[in-house]
């Protein structure tokens, strides 16, 4: 009996109750939150499930599954090293149809004006004492560009890596709840209600020559901004070029699946107790929204700016669009439009400032690595 006693007692002391922690169990309910918000509410499934999952696995006590050897402490080599969110974001050049932004070019100024909240942010984070890398790492949540705040944050502050990187990819779930009451606050009905023009049409040979013009420009302006703006062009030319049918569905489909799990078990791994429930991690949460919010409000003011500029042709909820949460900033300008105005489409003129609002977060970006590395 003695005998099983302490076979038993063993057992439970190298069990992971024996190590289970009260920050481990917040952040098992934190998990459990994501995949419910993933799983029954439908936010983001695609990023919130790897992320939630991640989160558990890492909060699991005595796993070892973080610690050197680990597995996902090899899944994270490639978070840490910069190799997933440059290869997604030649997925999602793959993805993207530029088009919109080509037929209505103004529109590169919206992607531009929803860069403030960035820079709002960048302000607050440095007066709530984090040091000058942190706080553009914290900045950049403001563009909804996950890939690219990963990117800048490996890059500039990876200590606060794994708060920044939920704190992008929950906002960017979260843009059907975030941005609505920004623009409804910033708009009238009557705002809301204008129709555009419809887009000229795009030539073939427009489609080709821009990823080619515009990594040519952007990787002599800013030599920062090539493993970002370079990987999603050279995907967006897979697309466009006609001849490389093979490789472009690779890219969005097989390789940026693959990649967008690992990405984001690696994120969720970064959770852990630990080093996640700190007083600063909540100070970089309310920045990100801070800087989501901003960003929203920047994009439709100049919208409002244009609106008068141009007699009232552009209406100003695309401006909203201009945060690089493609597409779901676009459509959530749709869904608004088509609820208060039916017959009234605007998908195609908001994903125009959306495409550029991916540009300018990577050129962002790019800037703050320019200034501070």
């Amino acid at each position: 009996m003695e005998i099983y006693a302490n076979s038993l007692g063993m057992i439970l002391r190298s069990s992971g109750f024996a190590g289970l922690t009260w920050g481990n169990m917040v952040m098992l309910l934190v998990a459990f939150i994501m995949l419910y918000l993933a799983i029954v509410k439908g936010f983001e499934p695609l990023l919130l499930v790897p992320i939630g999952f991640g989160c558990l696995l890492v909060n699991l006590p005595l796993s070892g599954i973080m610690d050197e050897g680990g597995f996902l402490r090899y899944v994270f080599f490639g978070t840490e090293h910069e190799i997933y969110p440059v290869i997604i974001f030649m997925g999602i050049g793959a993805l993207t149809d530029f088009a919109p932004l080509l037929a209505n070019p103004i529109t590169f100024l919206l992607g531009a004006a929803a860069q403030l909240g960035v820079f709002i942010a960048l302000f607050g984070a440095l007066l709530l004492g984090f040091n000058v890398k942190e706080a553009a790492s914290i900045a950049i949540i403001g563009g909804a560009d996950g890939p690219t705040s990963i990117y800048l944050t490996v890059k500039l502050a990876p200590q606060i890596l794994g708060a920044v990187a939920v704190a992008a990819y929950s906002y960017m779930s979260l843009v059907p709840l975030i941005q609505p009451p920004v623009i409804r606050l910033l708009t009238t009905k009557a705002d809301r209600g204008i129709r555009m023009d419809q887009l000229r049409p795009v030539s073939k040979l427009e489609r080709v020559l821009f990823p080619i013009v515009c990594t040519v420009s952007a990787g002599l302006l800013l030599p920062s901004s090539v493993p970002l703006i370079g990987t999603l062009m050279f995907g967006n030319l897979l697309r466009e070029c006609g001849v490389t049918e093979r490789l472009n569905q690779a890219a969005q489909n097989e390789i940026l699946n693959a990649t967008t799990i690992f990405l984001g078990l690696s994120v969720g791994a970064t959770m852990s107790a630990e080093y996640f429930l700190t007083m600063g991690t909540i100070k970089i949460i309310v920045l990100g929204l801070v800087a989501f919010v901003f960003s929203t409000a920047g994009g439709v003011v100049l919208g409002q700016a244009m609106k008068v500029i141009s007699g009232g042709k552009i209406n100003p909820m695309i401006g909203a669009a201009g945060v690089s949460a493609v597409p779901m900033a676009a459509r959530v300008v749709q869904r608004m439009c088509q609820k208060e105005h039916p017959g009234n489409f605007l998908l195609m003129h908001a994903m125009g400032p959306n495409v550029a609002g991916v540009i300018g977060t990577a050129v962002a970006a790019a800037v703050m690595l320019t200034l501070l590395s």
